[in-house]
């Protein structure tokens, strides 16, 4: 059995909990909208097409701002298509996904939806074939009240409150050659900052995000953020990350210590960006918004799903890249979302990338029921008792080696403190395939004195690492109790099955 003691003070924290840290994604991507989150004539659909089976699931997933409607698809959208009569609306072609756009679902369903949903709007620009004129005119159409040109369409078209959304992003990986109008830094650095400049005429209110880079691995990564930010540092407010992992050629150590890179990538980047803030004497702070992350098998999958054999022809919503999620996914996904929370002073915004079908924590049939993936739990959890201070961690740990980073932690952990209501949260993963853990959790100046509750994701018996929840097994994988935990003299006590992700609440004096 391995070992792990972790050492928590009142005293030490990083930060409030940013709650637009538990965001999603909704791409006009495969089935993410059509027969995902909107399928008219489905049984479960109401008047609006809003499919009621899969609502409920994402308000127990619990996103709290969910970005749209791309993604690659953004950067070469033109919104107007998705405003209006539905029966007016033009068929397009979405080059960045290789299929046919109806726009039947637009703006405003999304609004309505995300309304539905009671999740926050993050609404995605085009500077992919786009630029300043379009973006401006977009706010002036969602958010100002009325007498003009735009914002009166926007009544017209049925709406005659502001959508007033505060929160955009300055398109999409323009870094990458794959993107619709990708752009040097330098051109889209200052296509950014004037793009920004216009917006915030329209309505200083809102908040703006600029497209960082795409990935850690991008040649530019690191003059990317420079090159943009010494252009537009005082007109955005966030820079963009993205990542997605996968277990490569059956290396699930390695895998399973993944968020050790997504430490590295947060913690350069907030170096880059307060080099630049340096460097030009700024006053305010530009935080993060990690807009894109998950676990996506991006290569070693010969599924028809795949994005290069769709791609064969033009079709409306074919399924696109709808991985399976297995228990060694769920406990990686679980060590992200702790990565995010203990840099929570500044990331500020997260988007697990996609909601539903695509990448997704939530899965869903044409015709047919919608279920959880066994990602889904521990972005459920989190986003529900992830309250108040993000405490700060000194972890003791039993090591595992990898092939990719060496020896790392066997036990990853994040923690937080809802003094309000006097309950601290403590989220576990251990990443041995083999090897329990015997955890110690000294809780210094916070009085814990009960557990509330205890729960633990891992493999379910007479199955394997590799089990998955689906259509005709959609239980497969979930939560069950964590037995065992206990209060001793103000420290937890206890055992971590191998490969699990847990969750456990404590009540303490203050409650």
């Amino acid at each position: 059995m391995t070992t792990a003691r972790i050492t928590i003070d009142r005293d030490f924290t990083i930060g409030d909990v940013p709650r637009r840290l538990f965001g999603s994604f909704v791409e006009h991507m495969g089935r993410c909208v059509y027969t995902g989150i909107y399928e008219p004539g489905h049984p479960q659909a109401d008047a609006r097409g809003f499919r009621k089976d899969v609502l409920a699931l994402v308000k127990e997933l619990g996103p709290t701002v969910v970005r749209y409607p791309g993604g690659n698809f953004v950067s070469g959208y033109l919104w107007e298509d998705g405003v209006g009569p539905v029966e007016k609306r033009p068929r397009r072609l979405d080059g960045a996904w290789h299929t046919i756009e109806t726009n039947a679902f637009g703006l405003h369903e999304f609004v309505e939806w995300a309304k539905e949903a009671d999740v926050e709007v993050m609404e995605a620009v085009n500077l992919g074939t786009r630029g300043v004129e379009e973006a401006r005119a977009l706010v002036e159409y969602a958010n100002h009240p009325s007498g003009t040109y735009w914002s009166d369409l926007r009544r017209q078209n049925g709406a005659a409150d502001p959508f007033d959304i505060k929160l955009w992003c300055l398109g999409n990986e323009l870094d990458g050659p794959w993107q619709i109008g990708g752009k040097t830094a330098q051109e889209y650095g200052r296509l950014a900052q004037e793009t920004a400049k216009a917006m915030k005429f329209v309505d200083p209110s809102i908040e703006l995000v600029a497209v960082g880079s795409s990935n850690r691995q991008m040649p530019t990564f690191g003059s990317w953020e420079h090159t943009v930010l010494t252009h537009a540092y005082d007109e955005v407010d966030y820079i963009s990350m993205h990542a997605y992992y996968q277990e490569h050629d059956g290396d699930a150590a390695s895998f399973l210590a993944e968020a050790v890179d997504m430490d590295a990538f947060i913690e350069g980047v907030i170096a880059t960006v307060d080099a630049v803030k340096a460097a030009g004497k700024h006053t305010k702070q530009v935080d993060i918004s990690f807009d894109e992350w998950n676990v996506w098998y991006q290569s070693g999958l010969e599924t028809e799903d795949q994005p290069h054999l769709v791609a064969a022809q033009w079709r409306e919503h074919p399924r696109l890249i709808e991985d399976t999620y297995n228990v060694t996914d769920a406990v990686v996904v679980g060590t992200f979302l702790h990565s995010l929370l203990r840099h929570g002073d500044r990331v500020k915004i997260a988007n697990q990338a996609q909601l539903v079908n695509v990448i997704a924590p939530i899965r869903s049939e044409e015709g047919g029921p919608a279920w959880r993936q066994s990602i889904f739990w521990p972005f459920a959890r989190i986003a529900q008792h992830a309250r108040g201070r993000i405490l700060r961690l000194a972890i003791d740990s039993s090591q595992v080696s990898t092939k990719r980073y060496g020896d790392v932690d066997v036990v990853d952990a994040a923690a937080t403190w809802d003094e309000e209501s006097g309950t601290i949260a403590l989220f576990l993963a251990n990443r041995s395939l083999t090897e329990a853990s015997d955890l110690t959790v000294d809780l210094r100046g916070l009085g814990a004195t009960t557990v509330r509750s205890a729960e633990v994701l891992t493999v379910p018996e007479g199955g394997d690492r590799l089990v998955a929840n689906v259509v005709d097994d959609q239980d497969r994988v979930g939560l069950t109790p964590l037995r065992g935990v206990d209060v001793v003299d103000g420290a937890v006590r206890a055992t971590l099955p191998p490969l699990s992700w847990s969750v456990v609440l404590l009540d303490t004096a203050r409650a």
